[in-house]
């Protein structure tokens, strides 16, 4: 089977869907790899490594697509990169399905069956298949050091003959996988760190990391699935702003992560909650893509109100765009491998990686979470 790998299009992406290395192990597999020319450039991956790797090299991705059997992507295709594929393509990218219907209906058309890497189930053996892990990770630390950046203060304890400088408080909103890395990140700095989570089984992890847990009394109306929250009560979120209301006041840094699935993300930080921060005190809203947790942050802008800066930085995994696509090649190959060998797609319609993940099948959308939110923004 042919794999082919075209260069992202998505504004500010610079990572790549498989790297030199990735291709040396497909191609031991049994499957040869073309790469759109330049596809690597911005992750500081040459045409001639790939060349070198035993990958072929193709001068657009309209020519590419014309001999794909597999389509391995970072971020989901737009309608139009849907139609140079070939009828029964299979793809495998980001998808978050629910977000693009007209992307849905596009691939429907064509026969092309898709799995979503965002929507592999998260667990045990599908580990090093988890994209979105892998991703976070890099994101919470990222976060970190530009909030580090836009601070006027330094993060660490100092003692110098001058005087004690006393170390930065640092905020994290969400102890899921990026957030227990940002906490890592600012502790390791010399931070205090203070987190909170809807989900109260998450105080452990955040005190084993050295974070003090800031937890809302009673979690009733939080509902959980795959061990991120899928739904969360106004009433708790009114007890948790509450909360936050006052902790918030004297951070320097707050780093905001909280995401609900299928759902526009949460407003944790409200103007309000802005005014009483100290002035140059820093948010960095990771959730900006998916509406923001902070009613003031802007799509892919770091703007100043009220005196805090907010970051509204929308992938922080390609501001590290080695590593990331580093850790996204291998899982994005692990998936493949278990859903293909060299001879084929197994098509093992119950099993629960495969369940899981495809989206699209024979013309029909087959994943049932994708279905219900659809027909709910329908509705």
């Amino acid at each position: 089977m042919k794999i082919v790998v075209p260069k992202e299009t998505k504004a500010l992406e610079r990572r790549v869907a498989i790297t030199p290395d990735v291709v040396k192990s497909l191609h031991k597999a049994g499957f040869s790899c073309l790469i759109e020319t330049g596809a690597g450039e911005a992750s500081y991956f040459s045409d001639e490594s790939y060349l070198r790797a035993g990958a072929s090299i193709a001068p657009s991705a309209a020519e590419a697509y014309q001999e794909a059997d597999v389509v391995l992507r970072v971020n989901a295709p737009e309608p139009a990169e849907v139609a140079l594929m070939k009828e029964g393509t299979v793809l495998l990218s980001y998808l978050y399905a629910y977000t693009i219907p007209a992307v849905v209906e596009a691939l429907n058309q064509k026969k092309i069956a898709s799995f979503a890497m965002d929507a592999v189930p998260r667990i045990s053996r599908a580990q090093k298949m988890d994209a979105l892990s892998s991703q976070a990770n890099l994101a919470g630390y990222k976060a970190v050091l530009l909030g580090a950046n836009e601070l006027g203060k330094i993060f660490p304890l100092m003692m110098t003959a001058a005087g004690t400088i006393t170390p930065a408080r640092v905020l994290v909103f969400g102890a899921g996988v990026a957030g227990l890395q940002a906490i890592a990140t600012a502790k390791r700095l010399g931070a205090v760190v203070e987190a909170t989570d809807v989900r109260p089984e998450t105080k452990e992890q955040v005190e084993s990391l050295g974070g003090r847990f800031v937890q809302v009394e009673g979690a009733e109306g939080v509902k959980t699935e795959g061990g991120y929250a899928r739904e969360v009560s106004a009433e708790y979120l009114q007890k948790q702003q509450e909360l936050i209301k006052e902790r918030i006041k004297e951070a320097d840094l707050a780093i905001t992560t909280a995401l609900v699935i299928g759902k526009k993300a949460p407003v944790l930080i409200t103007e309000e909650m802005v005014k009483s921060m100290k002035t140059g005190s820093v948010i960095v809203d990771m959730a900006v893509e998916s509406g923001g947790n902070c009613e003031l942050s802007e799509f892919n802008k770091t703007v100043v109100k009220h005196g805090v800066t907010i970051v509204g930085e929308s992938n922080l995994p390609s501001l590290l765009p080695v590593n990331a696509s580093e850790l996204y090649a291998r899982n994005i190959s692990t998936l493949l491998l278990h859903l293909a060998g060299k001879d084929g797609f197994r098509w093992e319609m119950e099993e629960e990686v495969t369940k899981g993940s495809l989206i699209t099948y024979q013309g029909e959308l087959v994943h049932a979470f994708t279905k219900e939110i659809l027909s709910k923004n329908k509705a």
